[in-house]
Order: structure tokens, then sequence, then C-alpha cells
């Protein structure tokens, strides 16, 4: 049967080298082949019809393209089918590790952006109600004042009078033959309250003006709006000169980190007492705004606060500043700008601004940023502190400016306006205040 074969071969190279329809067209009508027998006489063997039905046709299948591509990579390798089988599989699986994990990244990628795209939403918000809060309890609208102005007009000393600092009641006792006055700081009551809590931690100061050389002083009472001192001080006075002087009572509360806040104060000229008899009454406390606060003018400072609820950032703009006092001995100073956030009585960031030289108005116009998100910008105060610089000794502060939600008057308003007008610059004067004992500068 080795023709058979041979034609088998012969066959399948004619069908694999040339296309269906030439193979169709190059044989011709059913031929007879001729097989050799063992008599040596070739016997007429028919062609077998492969397109009959049921007939068992003797041409090879065609290999399709998988098949031989695994053979020309069995050549080149020479590798197994399932050596090269399991590589493919392996290649298959960690290419879709590979996409899974690309992914994975690009859904969370999405989800944190939809996530901080919210949250933004809801901060813009909720600042803007929190600013406008604060607004309403720190200043009333000016819709408000000018409705009111009208109906008010006559009443304007009513409502100044309405302002009550509280009241504070003292003796006085004058001893003609050793010139002494004693001064008793008996009690005070109805004061308003300076903490958070509502409460305050009030005491005295004592003194004589226009010299204020002696300056007396009482215990603090904690946490109390209604102190009683009943501590006595005595200060030497002349009866030629006591109507000359003023007898003053000034009340602060105390606070142990901070500059300690007048209260109120109640000046008693002594040309209006008459000083034969013993003085006991009771004086309503009086703002302190005035003389004193022209006295100890430190300066003003102009700057801009910007605050970004989606992006956490506060940007301060530090404009100008006039009237400084004067640090050096030639009548100038040589300022500079220091701005810190505080948090929880700690430091937490601090910039400068440049030093400009021999001024008592600087002009500076110097951005400075901090990143400080929507949910610490209730817990942290802003410090701005103009400093005197020193080439030689420590630079000395000229004074500050504190700013947060835990400020007072101007301040806290500056604060206010900028957490509830997001994303614009408010840009507001400041007076300067005496600076921290112990601030470093």
């Amino acid at each position: 049967m080795a023709p058979l074969t041979t034609l088998d071969e012969l066959l399948y190279r004619l069908r694999k080298s040339g296309p269906p329809e030439s193979k169709a067209a190059a044989l011709p009508a059913p031929q007879v082949s001729t097989m050799a027998t063992g008599s040596g006489v070739a016997s007429p063997i028919p062609e077998v019809d492969t397109s009959a039905p049921g007939n068992a046709t003797t041409i090879a299948p065609e290999e399709n393209i998988g098949e031989k591509i695994l053979h020309e990579i069995m050549e080149k390798t020479h590798l197994s089918a399932y050596v090269i089988i399991l590589i493919a599989i392996g290649i298959c699986l960690l290419f879709l590790c590979i996409c899974c994990c690309c992914l994975k990244r690009w859904c969370k990628r999405r989800r944190k952006e939809g996530k901080k795209g919210i949250k933004g939403a809801i901060d813009l918000k909720g600042v803007q109600l929190l600013g406008s809060s604060y607004k309403e309890k720190v200043q009333p609208d000016m819709e408000d004042l000018q409705d009111n102005m009208e109906a008010n007009e006559g009443d304007e000393e009513s409502a100044k009078s309405e302002i009550k600092l509280g009241r504070l009641q003292y003796k006085l006792d004058y001893d003609f033959n050793n010139s002494n006055l004693a001064v008793t700081v008996i009690q005070a009551e109805d004061l308003p309250g300076m903490d958070m809590s509502g409460t305050s931690d009030p005491y005295v100061k004592v003194y004589l003006l226009p010299e204020k050389k002696k300056k007396y002083e009482t215990k603090v009472h904690r946490k109390t709006l209604n102190p009683v001192f009943n501590e006595t001080f005595n200060f030497k006075v002349a009866f030629s000169e006591y109507a000359a002087k003023t007898l003053v009572f000034a009340i602060f509360d105390f606070d142990r980190f901070s500059k300690h806040d007048q209260i109120g104060e109640v000046k008693v000229p002594l040309s209006t007492v008459d000083l034969a008899q013993t003085i006991e009454e009771w004086r309503d406390l009086t703002s302190v705004e005035g003389e004193q606060g022209q006295d100890n003018k430190l300066g003003d400072i102009c700057f801009s606060l910007r605050y970004v609820p989606t992006a956490g950032k506060l940007t301060v703009v530090i404009l100008e500043a006039k009237n400084l006092k004067k640090m050096d001995v030639g009548g100038l100073s040589d300022p500079y700008v220091k701005i810190a956030i505080m948090m929880n009585g700690k430091r937490i960031k601090k910039k400068k601004t440049s030093i400009k030289k021999c001024t008592l108005n600087p002009y500076f116009n110097e951005s400075f940023s901090f990143e400080i998100p929507f949910e610490q910008i209730q817990k942290v105060n802003l410090v701005v502190t103009v400093v005197d610089y020193d080439r030689i000794g420590t630079s000395e502060p000229i004074g500050k400016v504190l700013l947060g939600c835990n400020a007072t008057g101007t301040e806290l308003r500056h604060w206010m306006d900028m957490l509830a007008s997001p994303r614009r610059p408010i840009a507001q004067w400041h007076s300067l205040k005496d600076p921290l004992d112990g601030a470093d500068n």
C-alpha cells in the first residue's frame, strides 16, 4: 500500500500549494490510477469521490491557522505543545491581572474625586452659614441699621446708657494729720463676662493721675461677676495737692496666657470730693476707649484674608501699616510683620515679611498662604505681629492683632466676613494691641 500513501501525499501537497479554485480546475474528470500488483501488471484503481456522502475520504484534512502557528513555535523553540500552551495561558492571566489593577485604581481615583467634590460643596455652604451666623452676633446687617436709624434717632443717648459694664463700690477716708488718703475697694457687681464660659476673673488697679507713680492691685477673684474685695490702699497726698489729683479704679479680667482685658474704669476727681468726711458710694463703670487709647497708640495695620474651603487654603496679604510706634533712637523703626497660625496655644505655622528700613508707615503688599482644612478653621487663631528689627540686639514687637473664632470686636468681624465670603479677599484696618509677654521675635 505504499503507492497509495505516495498518492495521498501528492494530493495533499497539490491542495496545499494552490487555491481551492485552481485545485478544482486542475483536477480533470475522474481518472483511473494504476496500482502495481504482484504480477507486475498495473491494475486501475478508481479515485474515491470525496463529495459523495458516506464515502470515506483518504485525503488528509487541512490544518487550521492555530495548529500551523503552534507547529512553527514548536520548531523554533524546541518545546512541547503542552509547555507552549501553559506559557500562553500564563501570559493571558498576567495581562488580565494588569488590566484589573489599572481598572481598580481608576475607579478608586474617580470615587475620591467624587467625594472631594461633594465634600467641597458641603463645606462651602457650611462655611457661609457659619460666617453669617457670627456676623449677626458681632454686627447687625446694614439694612436693619437703616430701618431702625430713623426710629431710634431720638434715643441715641438712652441706647448708649444701655451698654452696662457693671458698677463699683468704694470708700475714701482722708487723714489730715498724716496727709494720708485711705482708699478701700469694697466690691463690684453686674460685671460683663469676658471669658468664653460667660464669667470673668476680675481684679482692680488703683492709682492716682497724673503721675501714676504708685499702682495698687487687689487679689484676683476667679469666675465671678460680683466680686467682693474689701481691700484698702494708702496714698500719701498733701492737702494742698489733692485737688489736682484724680483717683482711678481700673477693673481688669485676668488671663494667664495673654494680655489682661480691661473691663472698665471709674475716675474720681478729688476736687469734687469733700474729704472732711468719709465717702462711701457706688459708681458705674465707664468704657476705657478715648484718652487711654490715644496715649497707648501703637499704630494700625491693613491686611486682607481669603479662605477657600474646598482647597483648605488661607491666604493673608499684608498690605501696609501706618503711625507705628517709634522704637529706634532716631525716632523711626525698621518694621516687619510676622504671621503665625496658633492651635491650642501652640504655634503650628509661621511666616514673615521683608524688613522696611527707617519708616513708621511701611508698605508691604506681600502674600502668604497656609494649608488649613475646614475642619480646623474654627480651632485656629491668626496672630499678626508688627516687629521692629534690630541688627545688634533683640527685635522688639510693636503690637499685634489676634483673629479667629475666639476673637472679639473688629477682629472677630473680619474673620467671620472672610468665612461668609469664601474665595473673596476681605481687607480691613486694625489697631495694634500690646504684644504678648515672652513672644518670640
